[in-house]
């Protein structure tokens, strides 16, 4: 069995409410635990704590899951937890066939990843850690076809992947150097359709090989170029976080647009369901913001 990092209670953040469950202070602050247990897990200015303890039983269930999927074992509990019960809820359904992998990486700074039953072939999106236990449900679900990676930040243990399913990995070519033995490359900046269905859109400014995967004009794989802003209520693109150009990333949000979506399934924040009209309405907001930073 897959070892992990355990959480030490001495280094136990102060914002932390008393109780079973506490955050430590090697938190990265990717976010992980509050987007699986927001009734439990808070924001401090840099990393993440319990400001509420879970009480009734699906409570402590989104807690533990949250305690498995931190990617630096930053969260503990006072006793003997009850973990293993909840890790045979992963891959976690989201919609239509579409799952959470959980079990983030480190490597991708707690990025997550997200896997899709397809009959042409199933997708990873970005990866996971490497576990024999996320190889074994993979394998029952049918094995996976193709790994579309959104850009170098996010492709953690994706080789490995790829070595056990024979799958193809999907990167565009100016983030190629992180993964160097890729199947297929994309290049330039025109939308590609890789299957009926399944549509790459190259959005460079968070890297300048950033991509996203529209998938059936309904869920939009939006890595770390796009993502939901639980206290602001809005979609948001952070600049902070943008390594290559804002100006391009500003323009890449303008071309978005162009599509239809209703689901945006990020690497980092908060995921989100709006209706079609709504999304795009938010959308053209977002680059109104974007125009004026």
């Amino acid at each position: 069995m897959q070892s992990f990092v355990v959480a030490n209670f001495s280094k136990s953040v102060h914002e932390n409410v008393a109780g079973e469950f506490f955050v430590d202070s090697t938190c990265i602050d990717c976010d992980t635990c509050r987007q699986l247990a927001p009734e439990t897990f808070g924001e401090a200015s840099e990393y993440a704590y319990v400001f509420s303890q879970p009480t009734k039983l699906p409570q402590i269930q989104k807690a533990l899951r949250a305690l498995l999927c931190c990617p630096t074992g930053s969260i503990g509990t006072l006793h003997t937890n009850n973990s293993k019960a909840v890790r045979d809820d992963f891959p976690l359904p989201l919609a239509d066939n579409i799952f959470y992998c959980g079990f983030n990486s480190p490597k991708s700074y707690g990025a997550n990843s997200y896997f899709i039953l397809d009959g042409a072939g199933n997708w990873l999106i970005d990866s996971p850690k490497y576990l024999p236990f996320l190889v074994e449900k993979f394998s029952v679900m049918g094995g996976i076809r193709y790994i579309f990676l959104t850009h170098r930040d996010d492709v953690a243990d994706a080789e490995r992947y790829a070595a056990t399913f024979s799958s193809e990995r999907i990167i565009h070519r100016a983030d190629q150097d992180s993964q160097p033995e890729a199947e297929k490359i994309l290049d330039g900046q025109q939308p590609v359709e890789l299957t009926p269905g399944f549509i790459a859109i190259p959005t460079p400014g968070h890297t300048q090989g950033h991509c996203v995967l529209l998938m059936n004009n309904r869920f939009l794989f939006t890595g770390d170029h796009l993502w939901w802003d639980r206290n602001a209520k809005r979609l948001h693109a952070s600049r902070s976080a943008c390594w290559y150009s804002w100006q391009e990333q500003t323009q890449s949000m303008e071309k978005l647009k162009e599509f239809r979506f209703s689901f945006v399934l990020c690497g980092h924040g908060q995921r989100i369901e709006l209706p079609e009209s709504l999304m795009q309405s938010e959308l053209a907001l977002l680059v109104e913001r974007m125009c004026l930073t």
